[in-house]
C-alpha cells in the first residue's frame, strides 16, 4: 500500500491527474490497468468526449474487471468502444504507440493450468500470453494510415509486451527493448524500424522489469513540450539511467517491488495512460 501510495502522489507531483479505480476485493487484479483497454486518439489534446477507450477481452480469471474500467472511464468522460469478443486482447499492455508506429504483441495462447514439474514444488503453472495475432485486423484500421508492427513474444514471464517493450521520449521515438523475450524475425523487425533509437536492455535490468515504464511529456501552450520524464521501476542500473539523460529524457525512479516479486508487475502496468486532455 505504501509503495502504491508513493507512485501515486509521485505522479501527481509531477503534474498528472490520476483517477484511481475503487477498490474490489473480488478483483484483485484491479491494481494493473494497463490491461484495462487503450485510448484513441491517445496523444492528440482533445476533449475526453472526443476520445474512444476500447475496452479489452481480459483472461477469465480477470475478466469481471471489464465493467469497473467502463464504469470509471465513462465517468471521466471517455466515450468506450469493445473490442469483438473472440479476440483475446489485453489493451496498452500489448498494443501502444512508438514512433511512427503502432506496435502489436503477441504469443502463444493456452488455457491456464497447472503441468507436474521436476522440483519443488513438483508443478508449475502455465500462463501463456494474452493477446491474439488475429486482433491485427481489428485494431490496424482504427490507426490508419498509421502501420502496424507486429511483435512475437517468446518468454511467458513477460505474457505483456510492455513488460519488454517501452516506447518514451517527446515523440515516443526511443524504444527500450530486451532482446531474450522477443522472437528473431520480431527482433530484426524493430532493429530496422528504430535503428539507432533502439535501445537494448540488459538482463539484469530487465529482470527488473526496467521495460514497465511509463513515459510522460507535458504540453506547453501551443503544443510547445517541455522535459520528458519516463517513471522507472528501483533498482535499475546507473548506466540505463545514464542512456536516458544522455537522449534528454529525465528518469524518476520508484520502488515497486512488491508488486513485482508478488504480482508480477510494475510501474506501467498500473498505469492506464488516458494521455492529455483539452482543459485539464
Amino acid at each position: 500500500v505504501e509503495q502504491w501510495r508513493r507512485l501515486r502522489d509521485t505522479l501527481r507531483d509531477h503534474g498528472l491527474r490520476v483517477v484511481v479505480l475503487p477498490a474490489d476485493p473480488g478483483q484483485p487484479g484491479l491494481v494493473y490497468p494497463a490491461n484495462a483497454g487503450f485510448l484513441l486518439p491517445l496523444d492528440a489534446e482533445k476533449p475526453p468526449f472526443e476520445k474512444h477507450f476500447f475496452l479489452s477481452n481480459l483472461i477469465a480469471t480477470r475478466a469481471g474487471e471489464r465493467a469497473h474500467y467502463d464504469r470509471v472511464v465513462r465517468a471521466a468522460g471517455f466515450r468506450t468502444a469493445t473490442v469483438p469478443e473472440h479476440l483475446r486482447f489485453e489493451g496498452e499492455a500489448d498494443f501502444f504507440p512508438a514512433g511512427a508506429v503502432h506496435l502489436l504483441t503477441h504469443g502463444r495462447l493456452e488455457e491456464q493450468r497447472f503441468v507436474a514439474h521436476l522440483g519443488v514444488p513438483p508443478w508449475k503453472r502455465v500462463y501463456g500470453f494474452r493477446t491474439d495475432a488475429r486482433a491485427l485486423s481489428f485494431l490496424a484500421p482504427l490507426v490508419a494510415p498509421r502501420p502496424v508492427l507486429r511483435v512475437e513474444l517468446v518468454l511467458e514471464a513477460h505474457y505483456h509486451g510492455d513488460t519488454a517493450l517501452c516506447a518514451f521520449g517527446p515523440q515516443r521515438e526511443y524504444l527500450l527493448a530486451w532482446k531474450p523475450a522477443i522472437e528473431a524475425e520480431s527482433w530484426e523487425r524493430l532493429r530496422e524500424t528504430f535503428g539507432e533509437h533502439l535501445l537494448e536492455l540488459g538482463d539484469d535490468d530487465a529482470a527488473r522489469y526496467a521495460a514497465n515504464a511509463f513515459t510522460y511529456t507535458p504540453c506547453g501552450q501551443h503544443g510547445a513540450t517541455r522535459e520528458s520524464f519516463l517513471f522507472l521501476p528501483g533498482g535499475v542500473s546507473d548506466a540505463l539511467l545514464a542512456q536516458l539523460r544522455e537522449r534528454g529524457v529525465t528518469p524518476v525512479t520508484i520502488d515497486v517491488s512488491e508488486f513485482l516479486k508478488k504480482g508480477g508487475g510494475s510501474v506501467k502496468c498500473m498505469i492506464g495512460d488516458l494521455g492529455p486532455v483539452e482543459g485539464v
